[in-house]
């Protein structure tokens, strides 16, 4: 079965097509600047329809679809009630949802009659129980808009806590695992018997740890505070927290934490404050993760920082198992959304062929 995978950014398409049950990668690419000024690709449609010519015939495509909310717990095949659960989540989800919700539609009209399957970012963490994702808030602010910790990367953790079972050669349903995807967007899973049971990042990917860009953490009444002294608006607040602050803001020099290190070696005040604060924040949520699953078999590192920087994984981890006769494993496994997306798409589509036979 060759599947098609689709990653559809708000600018930008990603795919990669797979032989499957197989799982060998037969091609691959992207598509940027799409709907930009200067660019000759001025929407998704167009952007597939170059991609389609340069692929032969699929008999599937799987969508990375970033927010399901509380509506999808596991990849579905697209429809068009699903595709109004999808555009529902718009609200939560602005700046990726309507991108994934293009790409879907123009994949229904260049690709009529091939099943199309949606694989959610939030639906690996819908086995978190109430007490770890409801707020403290008024409680029909959850009942009434759904405000709670959703998480996201759950591709990616929970490819990770795979491959970790593989690598440990034990039962995933034996394990407990603290999974760290650290790139630009960073998440931390506590992963208890192959279910996701507490993460980082919450109603948005805002929550949680210093990220390239984002501020993590963040006392609330500080968003109020800012807006009245800087005297800005809702918009020009949410691009500060979301696209000035984190690493490039407390650093003043850049998000890229390749660079950071650079500078941070050169003796650069502000790049070792942010690296500091950085592995700070990370070592606090592995101790916590650590606490509430009473132990850890494993910690998991991923994704561009996770996998290439050797120290901000040694330095986070330093001193948190002194005390352990039998400390965690630390392991440094390259995440492989697409290649989980094209694994769960192929499961539902044999699965559904299988109950109509």
């Amino acid at each position: 079965m060759k599947i098609l995978v689709i990653n559809c950014g708000s600018s930008s398409i990603k795919y990669k097509v797979f032989e499957m049950p197989g799982e060998r990668l037969i091609s691959k690419g992207s598509i940027e600047h799409i709907g930009e000024a200067d660019s000759s690709v001025q929407d998704h449609y167009t952007g597939l329809k170059m991609v389609l010519e340069k692929v032969d015939s699929v008999d599937a495509v799987g969508h990375r679809v970033v927010h399901g909310g509380e509506k999808f717990q596991e990849p579905v095949i697209i429809d068009n009630s699903v595709m109004r659960k999808i555009k529902q989540c718009c609200m939560i989800a602005p700046l990726h949802n309507p991108a994934n919700l293009a790409g879907i539609r123009a994949c229904k009209k260049l690709l009529p009659g091939v099943k199309q399957v949606a694989v959610f970012d939030t639906a690996f963490h819908q086995t978190i129980p109430s007490y770890a994702y409801i707020y403290g808030l008024p409680y029909e602010y959850y009942s009434r808009y759904r405000v709670r910790k959703y998480g996201f990367h759950g591709t990616s953790h929970e490819y990770v806590a795979l491959e970790a079972a593989r690598i440990l050669k034990r039962p995933l349903e034996k394990l407990k695992l603290i999974t760290c995807h650290l790139g630009n967007g960073c998440s931390i899973a506590a992963i208890d018997k192959g279910r996701s049971i507490d993460t980082s990042m919450g109603f948005t990917p805002l929550e949680g740890l210093i990220m390239g860009t984002r501020c993590g953490d963040i006392d609330p009444a500080l968003v109020t505070y800012i807006m009245r002294r800087k005297k800005i608006d809702v918009y020009e607040m949410d691009n500060i927290l979301n696209k000035t602050s984190g690493l490039k803001g407390i650093s003043g020099i850049s998000n890229d934490m390749r660079v950071l290190e650079s500078h941070a070696k050169a003796n650069e005040p502000r790049a070792k404050l942010a690296l500091a604060i950085f592995i700070y924040r990370l070592k606090k949520y592995i101790g916590a993760y650590m606490a509430i699953m009473g132990r850890a078999d494993a910690i998991i590192f991923t994704a561009g920082i996770g996998e290439h920087q050797k120290d901000i994984r040694s330095k986070a981890c330093e001193g948190l198992f002194s005390h352990m006769k039998r400390p965690p494993k630390i392991l440094v496994i390259a995440t492989n959304e697409e290649l989980m997306i094209a694994r769960q798409t192929c499961q539902i589509i044999r699965r559904r062929r299988q109950c109509k036979e």
